[in-house]
């Protein structure tokens, strides 16, 4: 195969249409703008017109609002976090951290902490220090050995 041999699938593109070269073409005149008016005038078109008739956007009810104080947090439930134990990419034996979590491919990107929640099970004895944890997740760890530090102050044991 050669440079100059590649080509497009068959089908994959088409021929631009020609507008307004004459009658035998089927889009001269008008070119398939229909007639006169708003609409066949280039850049001027109302989005959302009905005919004078209140909007659809306009009659619906405004709702809701986007709180900025919103927390969110990266949420991992114990049992992942023992894959990444017994898998070599987290250390057991030093604190389970937003960072290290990070490092071992279980969380993405920091956001506003870690939330570890108690599906799965814990046989590892490991020190967490993050900024949330379930009822269920704290006693899973202490079961196991391990202790919690929560990062958050306001921060009581989440159901």
């Amino acid at each position: 195969m050669k440079l100059n041999e590649i080509t497009d699938n068959p089908g994959s593109s088409k021929n631009r249409t020609r507008v307004g070269r004459g009658i035998g073409s089927g889009k001269g005149k008008t070119a398939g703008r229909g007639g006169k008016g708003q609409t066949a005038r280039s850049g001027v078109r109302i989005k959302g017109f009905e005919g004078g008739q209140m909007p659809l956007h306009r009659r619906l009810p405004k709702r809701g609002f986007t709180n900025i104080f919103k927390t969110d947090y990266n949420e991992v439930n114990l049992g992942r976090v023992q894959t990444a134990i017994d898998a070599g990419k987290l250390d057991a034996a030093a604190p389970i951290t937003i960072e290290a979590l990070i490092a071992a491919g279980v969380c993405a990107k920091a956001r506003d902490g870690v939330k570890i929640l108690g599906a799965g099970e814990l046989k590892s004895k490991a020190t967490f220090e993050v900024a949330r944890a379930s009822k269920s997740a704290i006693e899973a760890i202490e079961k196991a050995g391990g202790s919690v530090k929560l990062l958050v102050e306001d921060a009581a044991p989440q159901g």
